[in-house]
């Protein structure tokens, strides 16, 4: 693994993924091909998804130049300050040094995960807490289960326990594809599925 604060030997091509209060560097030599770095800046504009209205969720970053070319980087303060986790759309542009003309070279998704250090929040996926909620249901119908009862003139009619077991089943899958994706992702060893047909 290669050292995360050197600028030089960061990941060519703009991260997926960032945990808030990391710092996070890459580069993009490639277009200093075409765009020289003594004539050309590269910026990148950020917007959370979420289009929350609370001020704080949209950031500009400027890259640097070196001799091999751009190098950019969100620092720990700024993916910090934010105040929506989650995904953010970001565009990349190439401006003329010259006169400010600018071009679009890029654009994609970021995830912005939230830093447990900081933040006091629940570190399961939605797939892992729905899981639970839905377990949690099905002890309690266990134990009294009613279909559907009346109160002061109002009928409430409650979900069928073979629904919610489909439901429990389909968010059970998605915990294992996720922690499967993640393993792939670290380089950790997937054990491979066998189907056998009965």
């Amino acid at each position: 693994m290669a050292n995360a604060f050197d600028t030089a030997s960061a990941p060519q091509g703009e991260p997926t993924e960032i945990i808030a209060g990391d710092l996070v560097i890459w580069r993009r030599d490639d277009l200093a091909v075409n765009y020289p770095t003594d004539s050309f800046s590269l910026s990148y504009s950020f917007q959370s998804i979420k289009q929350s209205s609370e001020s704080g969720n949209n950031f500009e970053i400027t890259a640097s130049k070196d001799a091999g070319g751009f190098y950019a980087e969100i620092d720990s303060a700024t993916a910090l300050a934010l105040t929506d986790f989650g995904e953010y759309g970001w565009q990349a542009y190439i401006t003329r040094d010259s006169d400010s003309a600018r071009v679009t070279v890029g654009q994609g998704r970021l995830t912005i995960k939230t830093d447990f250090d900081s933040l006091n929040q629940d570190p399961r996926t939605h797939a892992e807490v729905m899981v639970a909620k839905i377990e949690s249901i099905l002890e309690g119908r266990a134990d009294s289960d009613v279909a559907n009862y009346s109160i002061n003139g109002r009928t409430l009619t409650k979900i069928a326990i073979e629904d919610l077991m489909k439901w429990r089943d389909y968010y059970r899958s998605e915990v294992t594809r996720l922690k499967r994706e993640e393993d792939i992702k670290l380089g950790r060893s997937v054990p491979s599925t066998v189907k056998v047909r009965f």
